[in-house]
């Protein structure tokens, strides 16, 4: 599942990049060029990273289970297989194929981003108590770490889908900044590390 740890870090990366570029820009420009944007995209990116992570973790740790590495959840001996998976299961193809390409087409729709749905995403390969042990990890308690992560995702959503406008004050987006760009990324680094420590 390392695999999984090493493309966040990569995801988080360019999310990180997007801020060098800005201090990069800001440099050479003067400070009537509008940043903001950016470091929405940063937003958007390091929420994105966390949702691949949990996909990749899943994915690996079923296939993981069938290859019989991790003991099975209740979760994951419920998950529903097409026929076609079946059918490949017992004609001798390989795990890696047959479930990892049955897993990612059933979840490519669902979105790990809430706390609950990343809670239920995990249950399919851990029966970990999930934001127990996260809190733990991170040394807050279970409770604010969702409320941390719900907070994040509902800046995220604000700027996928209502382009961060502040319906209170028309033709206004929400303000941001860069420390508010970072700080949300550094928690997401922080977050999806823990996940992976908790559940490797």
């Amino acid at each position: 599942m390392l695999s999984a740890l090493i493309l966040f870090n990569e995801n988080l990366k360019r999310a990180r990049d997007l801020g060098g570029l800005v201090a990069g820009l800001g440099s050479m420009t003067t400070n009537v060029i509008d940043f903001s944007d950016i470091w929405r995209a940063q937003i958007v990116l390091a929420v994105s990273s966390l949702d691949s992570l949990i996909h990749d973790i899943v994915r690996l740790g079923m296939i993981s289970i069938a290859q019989g590495e991790r003991a099975a959840t209740e979760a994951y001996l419920r998950f529903d297989l097409p026929l076609a998976a079946v059918v490949s299961a017992t004609s001798g193809i390989d795990h890696e194929t047959w479930l990892g390409e049955t897993v990612r087409r059933k979840l490519s729709s669902r979105s790990f981003q809430d706390p609950d749905k990343v809670a239920d995403a995990v249950r399919l390969i851990s029966a970990v108590k999930l934001w127990d042990e996260v809190g733990r990890e991170l040394g807050m308690s279970p409770t604010d770490v969702k409320r941390r992560v719900r907070l994040i995702v509902h800046r995220r959503n604000q700027i996928a889908h209502e382009a961060d406008l502040d319906p209170t004050n028309p033709g206004f987006r929400w303000p941001i900044d860069s420390s508010m760009a970072s700080d949300s990324i550094d928690f997401i680094d922080s977050l999806g590390r823990s996940i992976f420590n908790v559940i490797v």
